[in-house]
């Protein structure tokens, strides 16, 4: 089920969980000897206090058990190695209601030992508390973000608790955010390298098929819909050369849905608004490409016409670090001169 069907229904939370509340207080770090030399280093601080939006939090300085509830940051978390007790596994246009760790990051959650946390339409605050995390993190895009927020006192009771703002939109803003939280900050300045460096190579190694670019977002609901050029897919290929349409403008200003990343225009509006000659298709829990191209709606468009319509995964739609780079490899192979 995904994130446009469960916006769709009425919000309900556990009415009361009963939980142990788990102690952060972590003791000082003092030698067991009573050996010590001399010039032995201070103890480091055990908690670290993050700023966020309900206030600031005090965290520990390392986390040894994260509980991550939105699964959009898990990918972020296991590039920078921190250790996931439990996770959300309900990543848009991958996984649903029936469990499984998203393929991108699965190999990884087991060699931890990570938990699924049980996926539902109320947060399984009782699993949250099992777990005995030391922090949780949650909150960005997404029903799992709306879920946790109503229950942020339940969730402080267990664990200090790290909500990351809708409006950290962009993907470099959720791994600082998420980095921050997890005290992993040291690692986003090389990730941030790698990137720029991935970057540079792709463009000097494509040839865009032609511009401007639109993106087409493949729905469930089979609704004519589109990623604005002010989203995250778009802002990445237009870094390597991908013009982006302002199919904003084109479809006339229209209101959008959710956390600003997609509308959805009426079949009357589909030939006027697509008019661009190139074309992305990204399926998320919708039609793929081989099948729009069945379609007399589609067959007509000018990059379905001309050929040049292009499909990506749903991972590319909204993207963590490796959605980001992996993405960019797709761009490279699809497009290599």
């Amino acid at each position: 089920m995904s994130d446009f069907e469960f916006r769709r229904r009425g919000l309900r939370l556990v009415a009361s969980v009963s939980v142990a509340m788990v102690a952060l207080g972590l003791t000082a770090c003092s030698s067991d000897s009573d050996n010590d030399t001399a010039g032995s280093e201070p103890a480091v601080s055990e908690t670290r206090v993050v700023s966020t939006d309900k206030g600031d939090v005090t965290v520990p300085a390392d986390p040894q058990r994260i509980a991550v509830l939105s699964a959009g940051f898990a990918g972020y978390l296991y590039t920078l190695d921190a250790p996931i007790a439990i996770t959300d596994t309900r990543l848009l246009g991958v996984t649903n209601l029936d469990g499984g760790f998203p393929p991108q990051w699965a190999e990884k959650a087991e060699a931890q030992g990570t938990k699924e946390l049980p996926a539902g339409e109320e947060l399984n605050i009782e699993s949250i508390a099992q777990a005995e995390p030391d922090l949780i993190i949650a909150g960005g895009q997404g029903y799992s973000a709306v879920l946790a927020s109503e229950a942020y006192d339940q969730l402080t009771a267990i664990a200090p608790t790290v909500l990351i703002p809708s409006t950290v939109n962009t993907w470099q803003g959720e791994l600082e955010a998420v980095a921050e939280a997890a005290g992993e900050s040291d690692k986003v300045e090389g990730l941030l390298q790698a990137y720029e460096d991935k970057v540079a190579e792709v463009k000097g190694s494509i040839t865009v098929p032609g511009s401007p670019v639109a993106y087409f977002l493949s729905l469930s609901t089979n609704e004519p819909s589109f990623i604005p050029q002010t989203a995250a897919l778009p802002t990445l290929l237009s870094e390597v050369g991908f013009e982006p349409e302002d199919i904003i403008a084109k479809a006339g200003n229209p209101e959008l849905y959710g956390s600003g990343d997609s509308f959805i225009v009426s079949p009357e509006l589909l030939a006027p608004v697509a008019t661009a000659p190139v074309m992305f298709v990204v399926p998320v829990a919708g039609r793929t490409l081989a099948e729009l191209q069945q379609d007399p709606l589609y067959t007509g468009l000018p990059a379905f016409a001309g050929n040049k319509v292009y499909e990506l995964p749903a991972t590319s739609y909204r993207p963590d670090y490796d959605g980001v780079i992996a993405t960019l490899d797709d761009i490279q192979e699809m497009f290599a001169t």
